[in-house]
């Protein structure tokens, strides 16, 4: 039994791992690598394995990090199952005709072929086989795979793999990304009993959050201030999970009367869209959630939001008086419209710049966050002068402790950990931590290293 890491390795993106035994190759994620140039010139290469070959793709969830390359896949010949939850599928199936979109644009700037077109989307989600949490199903002769909830984001998945490795049996899980519980919408993270091995994420792996209770107090507060001062603030955000996450908060404090009612725009067309999806899947969320929706309210609306789907629409905020709030794509401001609204609004040290998410070293995001002076946006120079505030407690990905206390939870023995999904120096502390309180092997894989298990 063998497993190769081809992203994902001492990287937070880009997440795809190839598993052999007995005779099946199946793929856990097919993510598409995000950040510095440098990645995502990684898109563009071949895969370093044959996908007409491949029997089985698992997906833990949508997020463009971990499906992006999947239509990729599709085109070049990979014809196997696709295995995943219904949201996932759902989310998917929305998420990656817009990056289709994105990926040609991209590929037209760089003069290269594009990765992959709408057709290969609608083609990727008629392979797509769904499975519910909890049940244990038979994929072979020798591999049974059960998911497991991981409270990321809708739909989000564990993989526990059951493999009969010429007669031994072993045991092995893919944690994808896991959630920061409690969260205003989804279920906790479920524990898993016993594995011999572990592949599991660090995204966090240095990093402890700060107090969810405080995050609601710091977002009334920075609202509080935009008010005041008579500014803009904005949120780049992630148009899956964290946006709705985002209208929850928002409505919650809009209908107790702890914010007066101000304009709050939802700019981005594939949030609104993915809303849509939200709704249909409200049995994934939590029970706190799905009594609020059962008495009636519409936790994704309230006064004051408008949603603005068309560019037009987008261009009009321009002339709506401050104070106003501006929630648009991308999260890590690669892309998007929160582009144009960064560019106009930066300059003013009076507003007020939000980050409500990881930032992946080389995006505009995390220069903004770094503060540095001048950034570039759209080709232009833009002066760095709003204010910068950041609210860790909104991240959807365990920290250190949460992920520390997940791996000490799990029955001994396990026989070795692979940690992955991480920057380098996050994946080494949680790797430092594990081997010195725990005493398990622990290891941090490297790109297109190949371990036997």
């Amino acid at each position: 039994m063998k497993l190769h890491f081809y992203g994902g390795a001492k990287s937070v993106t880009g997440a795809n791992y190839l598993l052999e035994a007995n005779q099946t190759k199946l793929i856990i994620e097919c993510g598409m690598f995000q950040g510095s140039e440098e990645q995502e010139a990684l898109n563009y290469e071949d895969f370093p394995y044959d996908p007409k070959k491949i029997n089985y793709v698992f997906i833990t969830h949508s997020h463009l990090d971990h499906c992006g390359r999947l239509p990729k896949l599709v085109k070049h010949g990979f014809k196997g199952k696709i295995i995943c939850t219904p949201p996932t599928r759902d989310l998917m199936a929305v998420a990656l005709v817009d990056s289709a979109r994105l990926v040609n644009q991209d590929a037209k700037r760089k003069g290269l072929k594009p990765m992959y077109a709408a057709s290969d989307v609608k083609k990727m989600v008629s392979l797509i086989k769904t499975y519910e949490y909890g049940q244990k199903i038979k994929l072979t002769n020798n591999i049974t795979f059960r998911i497991k909830d991981a409270g990321h984001i809708l739909g989000s998945s564990m993989f526990e793999m059951w493999i009969n490795d010429q007669g031994k049996p072993k045991k092995i899980t893919f944690t994808g990304d896991m959630g920061n519980p409690p969260t205003p919408l989804l279920k906790p993270t479920e524990q898993i009993d016993k594995t011999d091995y572990l592949i599991i994420e660090s995204a966090y792996g240095n990093r402890l959050h700060e107090d969810r209770a405080e995050r609601k107090d710091k977002l009334e507060r920075t609202i509080e201030e935009a008010i005041t001062n008579k500014s803009v603030l904005m949120i780049p955000s992630f148009a899956m999970e964290r946006t709705q996450e985002l209208l929850y908060e928002l409505n919650n404090l809009v209908e107790n009367n702890r914010i007066p009612k101000l304009p709050i725009f939802i700019d981005s067309p594939l949030a609104i869209k993915l809303t849509k999806v939200y709704k249909k899947h409200h049995k994934y969320f939590n029970k706190k959630t799905r009594y609020i929706i059962n008495n009636g309210d519409d936790i994704f609306d309230f006064p004051g939001l408008k949603f603005t789907p068309t560019k037009q629409e987008s261009k009009d905020i321009l002339f709506v008086k401050k104070p106003k709030i501006i929630i648009a794509g991308s999260g890590m401001s690669t892309g998007g419209r929160i582009l144009f609204h960064e560019k106009e609004y930066l300059n003013n040290p009076k507003n007020i710049f939000l980050v409500i998410g990881f930032q992946v070293e080389g995006t505009l995001g995390r220069r903004i966050l770094n503060r540095e002076p001048i950034v570039r946006i759209m080709g232009e120079a833009i002066r760095n002068k709003a204010q910068v505030k950041a609210i860790g407690g909104y991240s959807a990905h365990a920290d250190q402790k949460q992920l520390f206390d997940f791996i000490a939870k799990i029955r001994k023995p396990i026989k070795n950990i692979f940690i992955v999904q991480g920057e380098e120096k996050a994946a080494e502390a949680l790797k430092r931590l594990v081997v010195k309180k725990l005493s398990i092997d622990a290891q941090v894989p490297k790109h297109k290293q190949i371990i036997e298990l």
